[in-house]
């Protein structure tokens, strides 16, 4: 009995912290673009302070990643039936841990921006195939997708107000 508690909750320990580690790979390059090449764009004035990105992202990894468990245990683990539904977080996990090297390593605005929209509607399809499974996880995604609208929308901001050099 105990053997399957701590399996229980390994399991579910790591399902939330997988998210994580890309966010924490990605924090490397953030966090030496934020304090170069981030101050010298123009942002608009409603885009939330640099301090507040790791706390939200904090927050959100951990809903997301536990959000994964439950549908993960609700379909009885990597089944058939879980291709879809997991797929599709497996996909909006890569591009989410992608974007930070487009925009902040690469300074790629305008992919950085098309990366994001794919994003997010990629979250939205993971939503949509988690909801008749749990209720719970996909409320659990809702802040996440919230976050990445704010975003999409910030980047895009960046990307207008920021015109690329041409190369003659």
């Amino acid at each position: 009995m105990m053997f399957v508690f701590a399996a229980m909750w390994a399991q579910m320990l790591g399902f939330t912290a997988l998210p994580h580690l890309g966010g924490l790979s990605g924090s490397i390059i953030t966090r030496r673009e934020v304090k170069t090449w981030y101050p010298s764009l123009i942002k608009p004035a409603w885009g939330p302070p640099n301090s507040a990105f790791p706390v939200v992202w904090m927050g959100l990894y951990t809903g997301m990643g536990y959000a994964s468990y439950l549908v993960w245990k609700e379909l009885g683990g990597f089944t058939q039936d879980a291709v879809v539904p997991l797929g599709l977080y497996g996909l909006q996990l890569a591009l989410n841990w992608a974007w930070t090297p487009i925009f902040f390593g690469a300074h790629s605005i305008k992919l950085a921006l098309i990366e994001i929209v794919i994003l997010t509607g990629t979250v939205g399809a993971t939503m949509v195939s988690w909801y008749p499974i749990s209720c719970p996880a996909t409320l659990l995604m809702v802040p996440y997708l919230a976050w990445l609208c704010l975003a999409t929308c910030l980047n895009y901001c960046i990307w207008r107000d920021n015109p690329e050099p041409k190369c003659d």
